[in-house]
């Protein structure tokens, strides 16, 4: 039976202590210089964070971690230039670019009055790790840094290492290779970067002139380029839990209508599972079965451009895939058909349709828009970066600010989590078309 976990209200404050906090710089001079950023980087303008647990380490105390954690940190922004610099909107341009100006890197040192161990499972959501993971460092909007980083020392010796970054700067696959580069510049020895990155971003600018040849129906247009994503109302939190077990039972039932075994992976039928389930809570909430339920699958584009980006590629390379359907068309039809409509979204995603959407976002400056927008950190490797103090015990996303966004993330060897977030009377029917889901089938 799939694991629905709700967040432990006891554990909402950490009883977190400010040590330190203040700013990280380069540690060698950089070029000032106006960073480029692509029409797929400005519809991602919002905070995500996530946080590494270490277990302690009698030769690694947190008191030494931080101070060795800033010194690479402030060798890897010479690479990094446009993490330490300031975001700038060109009002003639109806877009943002970076200020690669050396304001520095946000960096805190905190304590907390807890041990790991009071928290439990780290896998389950936890509204107390946010105060691992700063959102920002002051109170001024024009000068805040765009990345902040914060290292929490336990009672028990432990410690964890938050990051919380404009999604602007990175995607996943780039925020991976980040944390790779920081890691090796924390030894003691003088290693080079573990991976060289490519700042090239006009790899993904618009075409001159302009060529839609495929409408994007996943995108809407913005009125005001520049605005912000906001929280309208409260969201209740789970994260659903499921075993190797539970996703082979998926994919068998995937397999009743369909004879394309390449459509049956586990992003796929996870993604359907939660489709269904929101669309079926949906129809019981507003009884209209002929309303309109969205799935936009965030898809990492470097292989399907021609020629491929590389992996060092620095930078978004993802566009979300398209699947509409009806609540009540989708709550009747067969688990396999929806797993298929989960794939026919992803199989548009070629070459000239990416550079379509590139160049509508050009004339247009849209956001993505669909009911459930699920983006996978699953298989990104980011518990294998080793430090000078070993591998993370534990590393996972944290809660963030837009609603329609799940995480999707790897819990341990055997299992799958997502994170997901919905107002509470929705949550309620959600989870019950959930476990009933696997209660009936």
């Amino acid at each position: 039976m799939a694991i629905i976990i709700s967040p432990n209200p006891d554990l909402q404050d950490l009883k977190i202590t400010i040590q330190e906090s203040g700013l990280v710089f380069p540690s060698q001079k950089t070029q000032k210089r106006t960073f480029f950023l692509s029409n797929i980087d400005f519809f991602l303008n919002f905070t995500v964070g996530a946080v590494h647990f270490f277990h302690s380490n009698p030769h690694f105390p947190p008191e030494n971690v931080s101070p060795c954690l800033k010194t690479a940190l402030q060798k890897v922004l010479v690479a990094y230039d446009f993490m330490a610099g300031r975001l700038a909107p060109n009002h003639r341009l109806s877009r943002y670019e970076i200020d690669c100006n050396s304001a520095g890197a946000g960096f805190v040192v905190a304590s907390s009055h807890y041990s790991i161990q009071d928290m439990g499972d780290l896998a389950s959501p936890n509204l107390g790790f946010r105060q691992l993971v700063p959102q920002s460092l002051n109170n001024d909007a024009a000068d805040q840094p765009l990345c902040v980083f914060q290292v929490t020392s336990f009672e028990c010796g432990g410690f964890a290492i938050g990051m919380s970054y404009n999604h602007m700067l990175l995607d996943g696959i780039s925020a991976k290779v980040f944390i790779e580069n920081l890691a090796s510049q924390a030894f003691e020895e003088d290693k080079p970067l573990a991976v060289i990155p490519l700042h090239n971003r006009g790899l993904l600018a618009a075409r001159t002139p302009p060529l839609v040849t495929f409408p994007p129906p996943e995108f809407m247009k913005l009125h005001d380029p520049f605005a912000t994503v906001t929280v309208k109302e409260q969201l209740d939190v789970i994260v659903l839990k499921l075993s190797s077990r539970e996703i082979d039972f998926l994919k068998a039932m995937a397999k009743a209508t369909t004879d394309d075994p390449t459509s049956i992976t586990t992003f796929n039928v996870v993604a359907a599972l939660i489709w269904k389930c929101r669309a079926l809570a949906l129809h019981d909430i507003e009884q209209d079965k002929e309303r309109a339920v969205t799935l936009l699958c965030v898809v990492d584009i470097r292989s399907r451009l021609k020629p491929a980006l590389p992996r060092e590629y620095c930078g978004n390379a993802l566009i979300t895939s398209y699947s509409p359907a009806r609540c009540g068309d989708i709550g009747k039809a067969a688990f396999s058909e929806v797993v298929e409509m989960v794939s026919q979204g992803q199989e548009r995603m070629s070459d000239e349709y990416v550079r379509s959407a590139i160049d509508w976002l050009e004339m247009n400056k849209g956001i993505p828009r669909g009911d459930i927008i699920l983006s996978s950190w699953w298989k990104l490797g980011f518990d294998e970066v080793v430090f000078p103090w070993g591998k993370p015990t534990y590393y996972g996303p944290v809660m963030n600010p837009m609603e329609r966004l799940c995480w999707m993330f790897s819990v341990d060897d055997d299992r799958v989590g997502v994170l997901i977030q919905r107002p509470p009377n929705e949550m309620e029917r959600f989870r019950s078309h959930l476990l009933h889901f696997f209660g009936h089938n």
